[in-house]
């Protein structure tokens, strides 16, 4: 079976994609100084939800109506949104912005691994497990080992980011499953209204009512991670899966960190430890490997010479 890889515009989308989700750990650690994890998840979804919905409702899209695909759907909300937004926006509060972008990026591996487990055509080459072998190094390096030698609120943060990322991992391949026959707006509303029935009430209970009276800095960042970096940013998530594929699409979390790096350096001051660097370099050069872009220009390269 013909393996899925990246197109120029697959590519050009991927890129957008991790240039969004890039800002959004900075904006996420913005909100979370007034709002706590599940209030900021609850928004998140909320809004984004009522978007797509509108948007659904005003081009007259079919929305779906069967048992199997809103359960579908619920179980897609669950993996994509409530535990690895949960996971994250409690770990934010104990790591900082980088580290947690830095340990994201292991979505790759974890996506290329799942998808190699469940599609004939996202099989697990030499190359690929080469690159995964090399990614979990960089992962390793960039938590460093005090975090497995002692376990405490920064260790768990950590751990938790992890968590995280693990069930985006899953939720790629539940996607590609499950929803890939939807339009990438119809499934990108369902996911989400999944995500709220859960997100919503828990938060209630949890964290109490959700608040509106909120600080302008506070709802300027909920206004991006909601509208741009979750109901836009799925728009294009479900076109690359479709395009790409699961593993492919988890590339993305290559580019996002240098983002997080920069913006959680320049706006909110974070210094990190040069292991964290020297780890994203590993795992940059393992997803690199995993992608095989490179290796096979040079090869067409040589054979023209």
């Amino acid at each position: 079976m013909k393996q899925q890889t990246l197109s120029a515009r697959a590519w050009v989308e991927l890129s957008l994609l991790s240039l969004i989700w890039g800002a959004s750990f900075l904006s996420v650690r913005v909100a979370l100084d007034e709002i706590g994890p599940l209030t900021s998840v609850a928004h998140r979804t909320g809004w984004a939800m009522l978007i797509l919905w509108a948007v659904a409702l005003i081009r007259r899209m079919s929305i779906p109506r069967g048992i199997r695909i809103w359960a579908a759907f619920l179980v897609m909300g669950m993996l994509n949104n409530v535990i690895p937004f949960t996971l994250m926006a409690w770990g934010q509060l104990h790591i900082e912005t980088g580290l947690t972008s830095i340990l994201n990026a292991s979505t790759a591996i974890f996506g290329v691994i799942a998808a190699a487990v469940f599609f004939a055509d996202e099989r697990l080459t030499p190359r690929r497990a080469i690159g995964v072998i090399i990614g979990f190094v960089g992962v390793a390096t960039a938590i460093g080992l005090d975090a497995f030698r002692s376990f405490d609120l920064r260790s768990l943060g950590q751990l938790a980011v992890i968590g995280g990322t693990i069930s985006y991992a899953l939720a790629g391949v539940w996607a590609k499953k499950q929803l890939s026959g939807l339009s990438p707006q119809i499934a990108a509303a369902g996911m989400l209204t999944g995500s709220s029935i859960i997100t919503i009430p828990a938060a209630i209970l949890i964290e109490g009512p959700i608040r509106m009276d909120l600080q302008p800095a506070t709802w300027a960042a909920i206004a991006y991670y909601a509208v741009i970096a979750t109901a836009v940013a799925y728009l294009l998530y479900y076109r690359v899966l479709t395009m790409a594929g699961s593993g492919n699409l988890m590339l993305c979390t290559l580019l996002v960190a240098p983002v997080a790096i920069i913006l959680g350096a320049v706006v909110l001051g974070e210094e990190l430890p040069v292991r964290s660097y020297f780890g994203f370099g590993i795992l940059a050069c393992g997803l690199i490997i995993l992608d095989g872009r490179l290796f096979k220009r040079r090869q067409h390269g040589t054979g023209r010479t």
